[in-house]
Formats: structure tokens, C-alpha cells, sequence
């Protein structure tokens, strides 16, 4: 994925940078917390791809998409995501977020539901003080970019492996290549938006597309309890756990997250 040109959007006050791949109905992944697109496991993007038109971009200030001194909200990012489909020419798509993108999903879906046609929530949670959320010492782990890409990689296999998989498999060889940096004044102006969101569980009721949850029973990041909590209120909303899997679940389990998520959107 990583050799598919990087084109730019110029929003009102960012450019946003993104790459798209496939054709056919439009799907938009959104990032994670302090992510890249270029984190995106290729296996996962190229599967999806032979069926759908697959883009997936930088948040604003991350990879090569620029920030301005705008505050950060999770509400922004949602709207930032609504800016960046109709500079495509996108109407309307089926919407994957992972982890933080799924709280941007959610506020997607919220306030433009005219542009979410399928919503699918990995490893996300609903916020507010009805989130549960992870030891201080993983959000710590989590929000630390210090030192070499090398040692940054190692501290998020950590927090993204269960330690019994880690035992048997290497990291490395189950994750791209990343070549994009977030600096970590972003990485902090992202977590006071993650964690400064309000949530969204008075208003799981209002969200009407169809829409698949998925986590991993081992989770440490994002805990499996969240995701129980985001189906039980959406409507008809579909769960699938993960058994084994921590917050990498997509590079764990490449080819079952693909099938999973395909046969929800060909459903």
C-alpha cells in the first residue's frame, strides 16, 4: 500500500493527505489514535480492496497531513472526515474506524448520517464516563513516542499482542513497514480530544446504518467490555469477538477480520 501515490485535499485551514486503492462502493477507514494510514495492514486494505474503492487518509497533524492551531475534538476529526469524502466526489460510504477512528465514526454517523451507509466499530468505545477504560499505565505506554522508531515499535507490540502471541509470533513480520511520523505534540492534542470526548451513549440509539462491532477478547487498550456496550445500544448491531485477539487484531488475524468485515458489507 505503501507505494500507491499520497495525494492532498486542502480543507479550510489543513491538508489532508490520503491514498485510495480498488473500485467499486467507497470504503473509508479512519486512524487511530496517534496512527498513520501507512499502519493499516496491507493484507487487510488489498483483500477489501478486490471488492471495494478503499481510502484511507491522515488525520489532521499526523503522517503528511498538516494542523493548524484549531483545538482538537473528536467532532473536528468527524467533520474533517466529511470534508475529505465530498472533495472525493464520495456521497456516501461504508465508514471502518479503529479504535479512536471509532469514536470518530460514531460522531460521523451522528452528524452527517447521510454519508455512513454501513458504520463498522473495531476495538471502540463509547466515551464518557460510561467508557471503561485501560490501566493509567497502558494510556501512559500508549501516548509515549519517545525514542527510536524501533523502540516506540516494541512498547505498541506490547500493548497490541497478547503476551502468549507475542511468545509465538514475531511482531515484525506481521506489520507493515512504517515510514510516516506524528509528533508528539499531536500525539497529545490527540488524546485531549480522545479523552476529553463526551461520548456518545445517550445517543447510540440515534445511529440507524447498519452497523458491526468487532474487538478482541484480549484487549488491553481498548477492553472487549466496550464494545458489549456500543452494540447493546445501537440498534440491530452486530458483535463479533475475537478470541485470542488484543487491540492488532488486524494483524493477528488478517484474513478472518477481512472475511468478517466483507461479509457484513456484501451482506
Amino acid at each position: 500500500m505503501t507505494r500507491i501515490p499520497v495525494k492532498t485535499v486542502l480543507l479550510d485551514d489543513v491538508s489532508l493527505a490520503y491514498r485510495e486503492s480498488g473500485s467499486g462502493y467507497p470504503v473509508v477507514f479512519i486512524n487511530g489514535l496517534a496512527s498513520t494510514m501507512d499502519m493499516w495492514n496491507p493484507p487487510v486494505l488489498s483483500k477489501i480492496s478486490e471488492h471495494f474503492r478503499v481510502i484511507i487518509f491522515d488525520s489532521r497533524g499526523t503522517g503528511f497531513s498538516s494542523a493548524s492551531d484549531k483545538p482538537f475534538s473528536i467532532s473536528l476529526l468527524a467533520r474533517d472526515t466529511a470534508i475529505l469524502m465530498e472533495a472525493l466526489g464520495i456521497s456516501s460510504a461504508h465508514v471502518l474506524g479503529l479504535s479512536m477512528g471509532a469514536s470518530v465514526a460514531q460522531e460521523l454517523e451522528l452528524s452527517f448520517p447521510e454519508k455512513v451507509t454501513r458504520l463498522i466499530l473495531v476495538a471502540g468505545e463509547c466515551g464518557g464516563s460510561e467508557s471503561v477504560r485501560a490501566e493509567r499505565e497502558i494510556i501512559a505506554q500508549l501516548m509515549d513516542k519517545s525514542g527510536t522508531m524501533h523502540e516506540v515499535a516494541n512498547r505498541m507490540f506490547s500493548l497490541l499482542f497478547p503476551p502468549s502471541w507475542l511468545a509465538a509470533n514475531d511482531p515484525f513480520s506481521c506489520c507493515p513497514e512504517v515510514y510516516e511520523t506524528t509528533s508528539e505534540e499531536i500525539v497529545a492534542r490527540q488524546g485531549s480530544a480522545f479523552f476529553g470526548w463526551t461520548g456518545s451513549f445517550l445517543r447510540l440509539g440515534d445511529i440507524h446504518s447498519p452497523t458491526l462491532v468487532i474487538t478482541g477478547t484480549d484487549d488491553v487498550v481498548i477492553p472487549p467490555v466496550n464494545s458489549h456496550i456500543i452494540s447493546g445500544r445501537i440498534p440491530k448491531a452486530q458483535l463479533v469477538e475475537i478470541s485470542g485477539a488484543g487491540h492488532g487484531l488486524m494483524y493477528q488475524f488478517p484474513d478472518r477480520f477481512s472475511d468478517c468485515v466483507l461479509s457484513f458489507l456484501d451482506r
